[in-house]
């Protein structure tokens, strides 16, 4: 069960005038990828992670940042090690 990993897409959105600090921020957080962005505030972040526990410790701490409006879980996967199930 360790090898698994969870991968978790999620949107965030900022507000437009601090959206340029809350990318900075957000590229300081480990395991995690800015994939899109739009001039309106709005974020496309992927997290990896080996437990869940670990994306919504992290899903919190973003909605806590500064100029995050919100961050909206949209996708979860748990990819395993080929022929394991989780």
């Amino acid at each position: 069960m360790d090898d698994v990993l969870h991968i978790a897409s999620l949107v965030v959105h900022a507000r437009p005038e601090l959206f340029e600090a809350v990318k900075a921020n957000l590229l300081l957080l480990d395991n995690l990828e800015l994939h899109q962005h739009s001039p309106a505030g709005k974020l496309v972040v992927v997290l990896e992670a080996h437990h869940e526990q670990q994306i919504l410790q992290r899903i919190e701490q973003i909605n806590n940042l500064p100029g995050v409006l919100n961050a909206a879980l949209i996708y979860h996967e748990l990819l395993a090690p080929e022929g394991d199930s989780p």
